[in-house]
């Protein structure tokens, strides 16, 4: 079977089965867009180890910093001077600079892993009813996205690494 036949039929029939547990058993500890965004990472960063390891832990780092980003935007009062939208654009301005700025740190140097998962974090935060809010972030609790998100990126780069060795192993 040549390469790209093989790679999207693992890929289709992971990301079933993916989904199959996301929607099923496993509703609420991953969230399966997320997931796949980290499993495309995986793949667009080389599909190797050093990829496996640089999307799980840069965009980790990712999630942490718009996590600490969002408890500040918590804080902003709805009256400050100059509103809360100018306040939430400096909050959100000053933690991507030192994410990014992170990467002179070299175990967080693969910056667009770490903006997937910042964006990832305020999808869930923005989309989802009632996530932003102190309560919800300083929980132990799966509604938390430093822990929901973090989870969704190990799994689905796990997943697009499973999905590359199923497809080599199609090829052969």
């Amino acid at each position: 079977m040549n390469n790209l036949t093989a790679l999207s039929i693992s890929i289709a029939g992971l990301a079933g089965f993916a989904t199959f547990l996301a929607v099923g058993p496993l509703s609420g500890i991953f969230l399966i867009w997320a997931a796949t965004i980290a499993w495309a990472a995986y793949f667009f960063l080389g599909a190797t180890q050093e990829a496996l390891k640089n999307t799980i832990i840069c965009g980790i780092f990712g999630v942490f910093m718009a996590w600490l980003a969002a408890i500040q935007l918590t804080n902003i009062p709805s009256t400050v001077i100059l509103g809360f939208p100018l306040w939430a654009a400096v909050t959100v301005t000053c933690s991507v600079v030192v994410m990014c700025l992170a990467a002179n740190i070299p175990a967080l140097a693969t910056i667009p892993a770490s903006v997937l998962g910042y964006s990832s974090t305020f999808a869930y935060l923005l989309q989802t009813p009632d996530k932003l809010t102190k309560d919800v972030l300083l929980s132990a609790s799966l509604d938390n996205p430093l822990i929901l998100i973090s989870i969704s990126i190990v799994v689905g780069t796990y997943f697009g690494q499973f999905s590359g060795q199923l497809s080599a192993k199609l090829t052969k």
